[in-house]
């Protein structure tokens, strides 16, 4: 993998977990997420 696309990865994983986690219980609740599975869900949605 290239650095510039594993940065690439590593940025979009970031941003995800810190929107994620800006979120309130209920709005995570509502969207079927936990905050344990916050770290999961950026994960997936980075690749």
């Amino acid at each position: 993998m290239s650095i510039k696309k594993s940065y690439s990865t590593w940025r979009k994983y970031r941003q995800t977990v810190d929107e994620l986690n800006r979120m309130s219980d209920r709005e995570l609740t509502d969207l079927g997420i936990g905050r344990a599975d916050i770290r999961t869900v950026a994960r997936q949605a980075s690749r």
